[in-house]
Parts: structure tokens; C-alpha cells; sequence
């Protein structure tokens, strides 16, 4: 019997050290943590590992709510799975405990709340992409423009063996631009 964590972050590029650090602090003798993979994914590797490795007794602690789960129906079927098998479940950033009958009322209420939170921010979002749309404005990355005298010139450098650094810093493009430029069949 133990707590055990589990972190997780979305992006590769995101570091989970302090979820890692408040689970130490808290008393998890071993965590688990997913590193680029989205709450809203039902299967999550180290997730997985997480749920075969319990047994009865143990305590599944987590950071915060939205790392376990971030959608209010499946967060609180991962809790009551969890607690059917007599395993409790503990946020540190809430204060929320599955131990007694207020912790589970506090799990559900927090989760509810949490999930409404994201449908607003999703709902100001279409919002804001409605409006700008309106005003002639396109969401997402801008359209890229060829300039075709510029992927002559590219390519004319790279023949006399320039890399593609140098070749970027004489037309005025980033490294990328000039490698893509560089990749374009024959305009």
C-alpha cells in the first residue's frame, strides 16, 4: 500500500518537474508521468502502467484534477473504477480527497466546474474566430507567399555551395523558408 503519482503534461516541449516535486511532497514513493500526451486521450501510456500496477489500499495522487482527466464524464469514471477496486484518489492543488463522502462531493463539483471553464474558453474562442471572420480576417497560420525571385536566387546560391543559413541571411529568409524554397520542383 503506497500513493503513488501521476503527472503528465501535453507538448514535449512542457517539463512535468514540478508536478513531479509536489507528488514527492506529497509522499509518492514511485510516479508515473505521460510527456506529450492530451488529457482528453483515454489512453495514455503511463496512465495505463499506472492502473495495472495498483492494488487495493493504494492512493492515486495528482497535481492537479486536469492532469488525470480533462473532461468531467471520463475524470469521474477513472475515480469510480478507481474506487471500486479500493483505491483512493487525492489532488494536491484542490484539496480534494476520495477518502470520505464530502471528498467524492467536492471531486464531482471541482470536475464540473473545471470542464465548464473549458466549454466557455472553447465557446469565447469560436466567438473571436466568428468575429474576426466578419471582418475579413482568417484564423490560423497566414497563407505563405512564393517569391519567386527569391527561390531563383536561393537556388542559385546553394549551386555555388552556400549553406542554407547563409542563403537565408543574404535573401532575407529563415533557415526553414530557404530548405523550403530549396525543396519546391522547378517553378
Amino acid at each position: 500500500m503506497g500513493s503513488i503519482g501521476y503527472a503528465r503534461v501535453s507538448t514535449m516541449e512542457q517539463n512535468a518537474d514540478l508536478q513531479r516535486a509536489a507528488l514527492s511532497a506529497a509522499g509518492c514513493n514511485r510516479i508515473f508521468t505521460d510527456h506529450g500526451v492530451s488529457g482528453t486521450m483515454a489512453s495514455r501510456p503511463e496512465l495505463d502502467k499506472l492502473l495495472d500496477h495498483l492494488r487495493s489500499g493504494d492512493e492515486v495522487v495528482v497535481w492537479k484534477l486536469d492532469r488525470l482527466g480533462r473532461n468531467t464524464r471520463n475524470l469521474l469514471a477513472l475515480i469510480d473504477d478507481l474506487e471500486r477496486r479500493g483505491v483512493h484518489f487525492r489532488s494536491v492543488t484542490e484539496g480534494i480527497s476520495t477518502t470520505g463522502p464530502m471528498g467524492r462531493a467536492m471531486l464531482t463539483v471541482m470536475s464540473a466546474f473545471a470542464q465548464l471553464e473549458r466549454d466557455q474558453l472553447a465557446e469565447r474562442t469560436r466567438a473571436g474566430m466568428a468575429a474576426a471572420a466578419e471582418h475579413g480576417r482568417k484564423a490560423g497560420r497566414r497563407e505563405v507567399t512564393t517569391d519567386h525571385a527569391k527561390v531563383k536566387r536561393a537556388r542559385e546560391l546553394k549551386a555555388q555551395g552556400l549553406a542554407p543559413t547563409d542563403i537565408g541571411k543574404i535573401i532575407g529568409a529563415s533557415r526553414a523558408t530557404v530548405y523550403r524554397y530549396l525543396s519546391m520542383s522547378a517553378l
